[in-house]
């Protein structure tokens, strides 16, 4: 499994998409938080990063599949998916390489944001008059909608063979589960389905979790969410394999 995951992650970090990929989204961050007078941190006056983390998921649901989306599409575009299969490796041994090698990809991409918080500890009055523990909470939110994000991406990539297509079903559910039953919610509220649909939704447990409040109800969602998609990318690989 180590090998399969050393040669996934070098094949990640030795492509440009990769580079070019974290690149944009590090930009779009910046240039929202610093430069954009509708989300800029210095137009809103507060020393408190609410608006990083409002906007990081739906910079999310671009950048997750278009790291995840080769994993298994260029695999069998290519045709070494045989080769892999042929291994002594379970289906999982090989769907956990690519994910862990992914999802070490994803948090290159978060650890330079940490310099926003170092900023923003320093314009505040005083020096470092920030809510840390919140701060933390986000950052735990935000890593655990990554691998959510990131168990869609591997799943949308076994579906089929155009990395293109896996990377736009992928933006798809990453949508609906983020903000699709949250609509939901508002348009059955009258038929007592609100907590149903709320329950459901990926932006709820997230927007939970940011607050600081780690609830075991929030984790086992995340687990639940990653184990659903992952058991799905199993099935459609495993059924190929035979």
């Amino acid at each position: 499994m180590y090998a399969v995951f050393k040669r996934e992650l070098f094949s990640l970090l030795n492509s440009m998409m990769a580079y070019i990929t974290i690149g944009v989204f590090l930009l779009a961050c910046g240039l929202l938080l610093w430069f954009f007078p509708d989300t800029s941190i210095l137009e809103y006056g507060y020393a408190e990063l609410t608006g990083f983390f409002s906007l990081a998921p739906f910079l999310f649901m671009f950048m997750i599949p278009a790291i995840t989306m080769r994993s298994f599409a260029e695999e069998r575009r290519e045709g070494t998916y045989i080769l892999l299969a042929t291994r002594p490796l379970t289906d999982w041994q090989i769907i956990f390489a690519k994910y862990l090698a992914c999802l070490v990809v994803v948090l290159f991409a978060l650890v330079p944001t940490i310099v926003y918080y170092i900023s923003v500890s320093r314009l505040a009055f005083p020096v470092g008059n920030v809510d840390t523990g919140a701060v933390i909470g986000s950052y735990l939110g935000l890593l655990l909608l990554g691998t959510a994000f990131l168990s869609v991406g591997i799943c949308a990539s076994s579906f089929t063979k155009n990395q293109v297509i896996a990377f736009a079903l992928s933006v798809f559910i990453c949508f609906i589960t983020y903000t699709g039953f949250d609509a939901m919610s508002q348009v059955f509220a009258w038929r007592n389905l609100e907590q149903v649909f709320l329950g459901l939704s990926v932006n709820e447990h997230y927007q939970s979790i940011s607050r600081g409040v780690l609830d075991t109800r929030d984790l086992i969602y995340f687990i639940s969410f990653i184990a659903v998609f992952l058991g799905i990318t199993k099935l459609v690989i495993g059924g190929r394999k035979w």
